[in-house]
């Protein structure tokens, strides 16, 4: 029996590797009471995490192994991780210009938050040799239409013959992004307004100066307006979770697997928006042979519920198991505890 896992990360209570790692626990202790009583070995784990362009993108690379110095969003210097592997650089913009290095909402200053140090790190990226730089676009603290990182990226030229990917999770456009993530990274209504302004003037001047039009691109509002400004550069927009399963060769990961256990902490709506689990559930309908798939969440809505089993994909909830308490306080517990629980089950249609 051999198990992929591969969820996001649930915010703020586990890391995918976490999750993995808590799979695993599972199953050696499932296999430990079947090696008990039957003799039954032969189980493996293969661990690969997955995100959708934002926090976590860096570990579904197998983590930084760089740090740079650089400018935090309000200016301070901060010590950023990325990654540098065969010429393809991994960026996660939230490590040099996260709301969390801002001090959140509340610490932010959100008209003068800044994307310079993301751009910093592209052009670091590039002095190091990279010829394909992915770039992560959650958790930004920013609403600057990528403006501090255009300008910090020495001579755009060195930029030629680089693939640029801009991974995102949202659709919002590029003007949007001050009214639709403003207020998350502490934006009064007013300075919202400001915002809005601002971005109106950066698409026309980026329109005018780079012949790119970034006011109607799905996507390019996406860290508040980043997208946009690595758009206009040169840069391509993809939706995050697609990208990172086709780098990581996440099919060909699913075609050596007898079942795959995927999640995050909420499964709604938008998970099935290229999200990972509905990039997850997507895959391996496409395979083959059937591929049993497991959601694993923190929360799961009812009409979430009713999308999963129209699809005939098994889920647990954790906190419908353990109560939420439990579920935030020991996320990776629960985690062993449910799944155990399913892969004895009937429902799981393993014969143990």
């Amino acid at each position: 029996m051999r198990l992929l896992a591969c969820a996001d990360k649930f915010r703020s209570t586990l890391r995918a590797t976490e999750f993995a790692n808590a799979v695993e626990q599972a199953v050696r202790d499932v296999t430990g009471d079947l090696s008990e009583h039957t003799g039954q070995t032969g189980w493996t784990v293969r661990s690969q995490p997955m995100a959708d362009g934002g926090e976590g993108t860096l570990e579904s690379f197998g983590g930084a192994n760089r740090v740079s110095r650089v400018t935090g969003p309000l200016g301070e210097p901060v010590e950023a991780p990325w990654r540098l592997s065969s010429r393809r650089a991994v960026i996660e913009m939230a490590a040099a210009s996260g709301l969390v290095l801002a001090g959140g909402a509340d610490e932010n200053d959100a008209l003068a938050a800044t994307t310079t140090g993301t751009g910093e790190l592209i052009g670091r990226a590039v002095d190091a040799g990279a010829t394909e730089i992915l770039i992560g676009l959650g958790g930004s603290a920013t609403t600057d239409g990528g403006l501090g990182a255009i300008r910090a990226i020495p001579a755009l030229s060195r930029l030629t013959g680089v693939d640029l990917i801009v991974a995102c999770d949202v659709r919002t456009t590029f003007v949007d992004a001050a009214s639709v993530f403003g207020p998350q990274k502490g934006a009064s209504s007013a300075e919202v307004s400001l915002l809005t302004a601002r971005l109106e003037r950066l698409s026309a001047a980026y329109r005018e100066e780079f012949g790119v039009d970034v006011s109607t691109v799905e996507g390019a509002g996406a860290a508040g307006g980043l997208a946009g400004g690595l758009l206009a550069i040169g840069g391509r927009i993809v939706p995050g979770a697609e990208m990172i399963a086709d780098a990581v060769d996440l099919f060909g990961q699913m075609e050596q697997s007898d079942l795959v256990i995927t999640g995050e902490g909420r499964v709604d709506a938008t998970s099935f928006s290229g999200k990972v689990v509905g990039t997850v559930i997507e895959l391996a309908q496409t395979l083959e042979r059937p591929l049993p798939v497991l959601v694993v969440a923190g929360t799961i809505d009812e009409a979430a519920r009713s999308r999963l089993r129209e699809a005939g994909v098994a889920f647990v909830d954790l906190s419908e198991d353990h109560g939420e308490q439990a579920a935030l306080a020991d996320a990776a517990g629960c985690v062993t505890r449910s799944v155990g629980r399913w892969l004895r089950s009937p429902a799981s249609g393993l014969r143990l």
